[in-house]
Parts: C-alpha cells; sequence; structure tokens
C-alpha cells in the first residue's frame, strides 16, 4: 500500500522533470516544495547505495536545490535512512499518511463548494495568496498543475466575492487524494474546510472512487483533528531526509 500511494502522490503532484535512476525517482522541479525536488527509493536497486548518493548529490547540486530523500519505512535499501543520517542528512516534515473508505461514509452530502474540472487564473491566485506562496513561483505552480495527467477537481468556497477556502482533489483508479487544503486564516474554524473536502469526496465517490488518501504534517493539530473527525486513519508516515546544497 505504501508504494501505491507513493506512486499516486507523485502523479497527482507532478514535477517538471522526472529521472529514473536503479529504482529510485528523482524528481525536478525549480525547488518549488520539497516534494516536488525529491529523490524517492521506493523500488528495489542496487547495492551501490553511496555512489547513488554522490550522483543525486552533484544531480541536484548542479541546479542549486538542496538534496532531499522522501522516507517511508519501505525505502530500497532498508539501511537507507541510517546511511543518509550518518552522512549528516538532518530529518525534516514528518508527514502522517491517511485514507478513508469512501463505501463506510453512509451519504456524502450535496457538494456545496464551487468545483471545476481545470484549474483557472481566480482558483490559482487565491490559492496562492492563501498559502502564501510568493507571485514570482506561480509559474512553475502553473505549469505543474496543468501537468496532472489524472483528472482534477479544483475546489473553492467563496463568501461573497472573496475565496475563502481552496484545494485540490486527484482522481486515479479508485483513489481520491486531497492536496492543499487552505482556508483564509479569520475564516477558519467555521466549517468551511470540512464542507470543502467533504465536496471534493462527493465528487470524487460520483466517479468511481472507493479510497481517499491525504498527507497532513504531524505538527498541524488542526487539520489531524479535521480528519480524524471525517473518519481517516494513517497508514504510514513519511518524512524527509535533508541536505542543504551548502552541505
Amino acid at each position: 500500500m505504501i508504494r501505491v500511494i507513493e506512486e499516486l502522490s507523485m502523479n497527482a503532484w507532478p514535477s517538471l522533470q522526472t529521472m529514473l535512476y536503479d529504482g529510485w525517482v528523482l524528481r525536478f522541479a525549480d525547488g518549488y516544495t520539497r516534494r516536488a525536488n525529491s529523490i524517492n527509493p521506493i523500488y528495489p536497486s542496487g547495492d551501490n547505495v553511496h555512489g547513488k548518493i554522490q550522483t543525486c548529490e552533484r544531480l541536484y547540486r548542479d541546479r542549486g536545490l538542496n538534496i532531499v530523500f522522501k522516507m517511508t519505512s519501505a525505502v530500497y535499501p532498508e539501511a537507507l535512512d541510517d546511511v543518509l543520517a550518518g552522512q549528516g542528512y538532518a530529518v525534516d516534515a514528518q508527514t502522517s499518511v491517511q485514507i478513508l473508505d469512501l463505501d463506510s461514509m453512509d451519504k456524502l452530502p450535496a457538494q456545496e463548494a464551487t468545483l471545476a474540472e481545470s484549474l483557472s487564473d481566480s482558483w490559482l491566485v487565491a490559492f496562492r495568496e492563501m498559502s502564501g506562496i510568493p507571485e514570482r513561483r506561480e509559474p512553475v505552480l502553473r505549469q505543474m498543475l496543468h501537468s496532472i495527467a489524472p483528472a482534477t477537481c479544483f475546489a473553492s468556497t467563496r463568501h461573497g466575492d472573496q475565496v475563502i477556502a481552496c484545494g485540490l482533489g486527484v482522481l486515479q483508479a479508485g483513489f481520491v487524494g486531497l492536496f492543499d487544503i487552505v482556508t483564509r486564516p479569520e475564516s477558519r474554524r467555521q466549517g468551511y474546510g470540512t464542507q470543502l473536502v467533504l465536496s471534493i469526496l462527493a465528487w470524487a465517490r460520483q466517479r468511481g472512487a472507493r479510497t481517499a488518501y491525504l498527507q497532513v504534517m504531524l505538527n498541524n493539530a488542526p487539520a489531524l483533528h479535521l480528519y480524524s473527525k471525517l473518519g481517516f486513519n494513517e497508514i504510514y508516515q513519511y518524512w524527509y531526509r535533508v541536505k542543504p546544497v551548502s552541505g
């Protein structure tokens, strides 16, 4: 299941370039987000782990990027986390991966959010502003979102003319992934996030989804509480091993 979810999430949040290297998936996106600029050691690989790490370091440094490994309990080789720790890679952004059986939900409410299956300028600008993403990053973000191959659901909730919450659902192979659910600070704890998530889940189930998945950082207590209320349960965790480009 770990490999299944990791593959789905890479497809749902594509990088600008992808390189396959002896079972490792190397992703590059001009430094925008760790997950799109990380090494994903999810497939069986050869034994020359130290040589592979050196090659990866060179590839990322040549692009001015930090060297970032996305780690789970199912990486190859199994001792990779210890090897990276011994080489000075620090742990960062410990994250819970959770799933929800959509068939276990009695009935999803009517969709209350505005849903679109293609990216719009208004959704992109609202998401960027609410997420605190610099405007200079918008072209890369736009390109990544346009590059998503599976079906997409760009959801937003408005109060008057202002978007106060938005998020992304990506549907593939009976799974729907929830990504970047964000609400304006002044509109939090009023049910808008729950409304948005339920609308995406209803959209996905109407299109054959049986399971929802998401990734939430362990230090995000409000989001953990929200997803627990909805019935999501953790199936594994991931974390990053990071070495700065100057390291």
